[in-house]
This record gives structure tokens, sequence and C-alpha cells, in this order.
């Protein structure tokens, strides 16, 4: 009855890690398209793999492409993927390879009787110099009979796979912030040029001002009001010329070149067109957005650690086979000897299962987590997916509207300075029609710049910035291979 009892007890934990189940399905079920307006390019039109070649920029692209090589950032994620991999290279070997180590020994004795009986025959004397010397090769090999090496296999590989998805997101948000950066710092350019322009213009009507007032055509508090107004917009372009120092030296630092001098990144003073985003669905995220590619390998990892956790509940079969070289030298005598053994240990959790039960139940919920850190990612990125393109769509229509309210608010000021220098109007007409202008001048270039930016989240955000594992696969498949050199 004992002996029974016994086994029960054993084999219950093979019953239960029988019964093991995966981790539960993740549920990424997505809309089939996005509810955002406006026509997008076709999805082969432009490649989304280098999306900032769209704009036409060479200096844009000469940035992302040193901030990628350059970037602090980007060598930070280029040692963690070196790390995973150097890793993963080590589980393999540890997984797949015997333990085995080589063991030497050596010893001399030197023995003297010093009351007793002295022995001398040939292989028993009980004094004089002894020498024994071995030489042994243990090996520990473990049978996988219930797929405990697969499931560190798949830990392995999925956990590089997560880190190399992570460093593809590294690198596709670092040429998102360059571009983004780079677009903000040409909209201050031409906020500076613009109250350089201001400044130019408010100085002649201080000119126009004061002529009249000597003339006696016109107050003098005409030209105290244009000198006030000339001295504030003297103040807004100082005060921009700095900004723009110091958003240049950013985005130097962010692409790696923090040591060059501002004059060597030009930002010239005008808005280029931003480009079509292509045309994507909510599915293809799945397999563009690395973030969501790396939430998938955390559940892959995290199902292979659970069947690892349910494998432990099993017997472990090891064999030790190994091999040894002893060398003896006494006093008339010497003897070599080798031999080759083999053997083998079974061993079954017992007093350790209600502890490896409950491993396996905190790393069920671990499971469950990553799930649900998959299944949230899925969501994150279907969601910023369709709001960037909603807002890109609304940030077009604005700048269209403000660019038809800047040409009339131009006209505008154009017809009061002329009448202001002919004399038909004062001054505050004159100045409210400039700023008039130059309010609607400000709101359209800050729209321009900020659908530039928009462009750029869009691109990022249906996965724009990096070459699939699968796609790179296809390319290199296509690509003829190179005759190997002398």
């Amino acid at each position: 009855m004992r002996i029974r009892v016994l086994g029960a007890v054993a084999l219950a934990p093979l019953v239960l890690a029988a019964c093991g189940t995966p981790p539960r399905k993740p549920d990424l079920t997505l809309p089939t398209a996005y509810q955002a307006p406006g026509a997008a390019a076709p999805a082969d039109a432009i490649a989304l793999d280098q999306w900032w070649t769209a704009f036409n920029d060479p200096e844009l692209t000469a940035l992302i492409q040193t901030a990628l090589e350059r970037s602090p950032d980007a060598r930070s994620a280029a040692a963690r993927l070196d790390e995973a991999r150097a890793t993963r290279r080590g589980t393999i070997w540890d997984i797949y390879l015997p333990d085995g180590e080589l063991q030497g020994n050596a010893r001399r004795t030197d023995s003297k009787v010093l009351d007793g009986t002295q022995l001398d025959i040939p292989g028993f004397a009980n004094s004089g110099i002894q020498k024994n010397y071995g030489l042994n090769f243990d090996v520990s090999w473990e049978l996988d009979f219930f797929g405990a090496r697969r499931a560190a296999r798949q830990v392995a590989d999925a956990d590089y796979a997560a880190v190399r998805f992570n460093y593809e997101a590294t690198r596709a948000s670092l040429a998102a912030n360059v571009a983004q950066s780079y677009f903000e710092a040409r909209g201050l350019a031409i906020q500076l040029e613009d109250a350089r322009q201001t400044a130019r213009l408010q100085n002649d009507l201080y000119q126009v001002a004061s002529k009249r007032a000597a003339a006696g055509l016109a107050a003098s508090s005409e030209a105290d009001q244009s000198a006030a107004s000339l001295a504030q917009s003297n103040a807004q372009a100082a005060n921009l010329e700095a900004e723009l120092q110091a958003a240049k030296r950013t985005l130097l630092i962010l692409a790696g070149r923090g040591i060059d001098p501002v004059e060597s990144l030009p930002a010239p003073a005008a808005v280029p067109t931003a480009p079509a985003v292509p045309a994507s669905i909510p599915g293809e995220l799945l397999a563009r957005r690395p973030e969501v590619r790396e939430a998938e390998m955390r559940v892959r990892s995290a199902a292979g650690t659970l069947r690892g956790a349910e494998v432990a509940l099993f017997p472990r079969f090891t064999l030790t086979p190994g091999i040894g070289l002893t060398r003896s030298e006494l006093p008339g005598f010497e003897s070599t000897t080798r031999a080759w053994y083999i053997g083998g240990t079974l061993m079954q959790p017992i007093l350790d299962i209600p502890q490896l039960l409950a491993q396996e139940k905190a790393t069920r919920a671990r499971a469950e987590q990553a799930v649900i850190a998959y299944e949230k990612a899925v969501q994150d990125a279907y969601g910023e997916a369709e709001n960037t393109l909603v807002r890109l769509a609304a940030d077009r229509r604005r700048v269209d509207l403000l660019t038809a309210g800047e040409a009339r608010a131009r006209k505008a000021y154009d017809a009061a300075r002329k009448r202001y220098d002919m004399g038909f109007d004062d001054l505050t007409a004159a100045v409210t029609a400039e700023t008039n202008w130059r309010t609607a001048r400000t709101a359209l270039t800050g729209a321009q710049v900020q659908s530039l930016t928009r462009t750029v989240q869009a691109y990022k955000a249906i996965g724009g910035g990096w070459t699939p594992l699968d796609n790179k696969a296809a390319t290199a498949a296509k690509t003829p291979a190179k005759e190997p050199q002398a």
C-alpha cells in the first residue's frame, strides 16, 4: 500500500504537467480600415523603410543616416543587440552541448618508517617515494524526453528576436525624432526671417512717420508709436535667433554631431511640401510595427518559459560517461591504468512538488501578462495610427485654408501700405494691416510645420523606418551572391 501511495505521488506531477496548456491566444481583432479621411498614395508608391527620402531633402537624409550610425541612442541599441546575440549563442551551447570537464591530479609521497618493520617488497614497500598521477574526463548529458531543451531554445530565440525588434523600434523612433527636430528648426528659421522682415518694414514705417512729422503732415506720436513697434520687432527677432541656434544644437546632438558648429547645419527658411502617406490597413501593423513584433516575441518567450516550468515536474534522465588514466610509481613497481565508464541517474521531484507547482502557476500568470501586453500594444498601435492619420488630414485642410487667408491678408496689407505712403490713411491703419498679415503668415507657417511633423508621425505610426526581417530575407534571396575573393 505504501509503495502504491508513493507511486501515485510520483506520478501526480506527471499527470498535471501532461495536462498543461500553453498561454491563451491573444485577441488581435482589428477593423478592416481606418476611419481617416483623405487620399493616400498607393502602398508601393513610397518605400516605408526609408520614408525620409520621400521629402527630397538631401540634408534631412544625411542627418538621419548620420544619426543611425553615430547617435548614442543608436549605438546603445546596437550594443544591447550584440549582448542579446551573445547571450543566445551561449544559451544554445548550454542547451545542446553536454557538460564535461577535464581533471588532472598528481601526488608525491615520501614515507619513512620510524618504528616498526620496514617492508621493501616491490610494489608493497611501506617507505620510500611514491608518485601517483591521474587524468579524468567526465561528461554529463541530460536526455530530453519531455521537451525541456526545445522550450529553452524557444525562450532563447524569442528573447533575442524581442531585442532585435526593440533595436529596430529605437532606430525608427530616432529617425522620426531627427526629422521632426529638423522641420521644427526650419519653422524657426521661417519665423526668424518673418521677424526680420517685420523689423525692416517697421523701420520703413518709422522713417516715413518721422519725415511726415518733421514736415508737419502728421503728429509726432505716430513716429513714437512706430519706434516702439520697431523695438518690439527687433526684440522678437533676437529671441527667435537664439531659439533657432538652440534648436540646431539640439538637432546636432540628436544626430551624433554634438561637437560640430551650429553653422554647419543649414536650416533654409522655407517649408517643403509634405509627401503623401502610403495607404495602409490596420492588419499591416502586426507585421510592420517593431514594438508590436517585440510584444509578440515576449509572448513566445513566456510560452517557452511556461513549458519549461511544466517540464520541471517530469523525471530527469542523465547519462554520465567518462574516461580516466591513472599512473602509480612505487619503489620497485610502476603501473598505468586506463578505464572508461558510463552511468546514469534518474531524478524525480517529490518534496519539491508544491514549490514547483507554485512556480508553474506564477509563470502562467506572467505569460498572461505578456499576452495582455501584446493585445495592448496592438490596440495602442492601431489607435496611434488612426489618430495620426485623422489629425494629418485635418492639418492639411488647415494649411489650405490658412494659405488662402494669408494671401488675402498680404493683399490687404499692400493696399494699406500704398494708401499710407500716399497720405490717404494714417499709420494705425497700415500697422493694423501689417499685423493682420504677419499673424496670418505666422499661423500658416505653424500649420505647415505641424503638417510636416504629423507626416513624419504618420510614417512612423504605420510602421515605417525599418525593414522587416521577412523583407530582408526576401531581398537577400533576390540579390545574386558575390564570388568569393581569393
